[in-house]
């Protein structure tokens, strides 16, 4: 059965009821509705726990998706109870992790704007993420970091919009990455918008996010490293660049 997948439309839900609707041979439990995200995009899955009726727990370790998108998975950690066909849970996302995940997730976003090439690869992170450019030209880490926390500043508001398959078919440059596309055949594909009216970013995504720049935080790039004659990979870290250790 298809999975409700409640994070997309609020990534701010941490816990909710869920029926189990399945158990797969490899442990992944399957529920009929979820507020735990699925890795994907770079970003990682959730972690958590599964409570029952009786106040025990099932430990969750990561959320992945099954042989289709639109099936949700919640991976056990080992020697967990396996909870019954039928069952109901209450989840809880551990939000210490996701949060800052969401808050690194907008700071990748944040960087794209700062640096307007093609995105060639990224690495959502709990404390480092990574994104990487097609682009040859030297560029100062110091100059990007200033530019991306005037960004965090400003205190723009983050926000989806809707957009249908079709839709992004008919608009491909609206794509950043070079490599790597949105997933298509759920019927609509949100677009992550910065600014009022997306008037400094909207781009296809369907990874979690903050509502406001200025809830990213301190953030700096701790290096630029070259992976190839037109490549450039950014790494992003939270903090100040002089309290870091690299």
């Amino acid at each position: 059965m298809p999975t409700i997948a409640l994070f997309r439309n609020d990534f701010y839900l941490s816990t909710t009821e869920a029926i189990v609707t399945a158990v797969i041979a490899d442990g992944g439990i399957v529920l009929d509705q979820t507020c735990f995200y699925a890795t994907s995009g770079g970003q990682p899955g959730d972690s958590g726990f599964l409570e029952r009726a009786d106040g025990s727990r099932i430990e969750i370790a990561s959320t992945r998706h099954g042989d289709t998108k639109d099936v949700i998975l919640h991976v056990p950690a080992d020697a967990q109870p396996v909870p019954d066909i039928g069952e109901k849970l209450v989840l809880h996302v551990d939000w210490t992790r996701r949060y800052r995940l969401m808050r690194m997730h907008t700071a990748c976003h944040l960087l794209s704007v700062v640096c307007p090439y093609p995105i060639t690869g990224a690495a959502v992170g709990e404390e480092e993420s990574r994104v990487d450019f097609d682009m040859g030209e030297t560029i100062d880490k110091d100059s990007v970091t200033a530019d991306m926390m005037s960004l965090v500043n400003a205190n723009h508001p983050v926000y989806l919009q809707w957009i249908t398959d079709a839709e992004l078919m008919a608009n491909p440059g609206i794509v950043k990455s070079k490599n790597v596309r949105p997933p298509v055949g759920l019927g609509r594909v949100s677009l992550v918008c910065i600014g009022e009216n997306a008037a400094i970013d909207s781009q296809p995504c369907g990874g979690t996010h903050v509502s406001e720049t200025q809830e990213v935080g301190e953030i700096f790039i701790a290096r630029i490293e070259k992976k190839g004659k037109e490549n450039r990979r950014f790494r992003i870290r939270f903090g100040k660049p002089e309290t870091a250790v690299l």
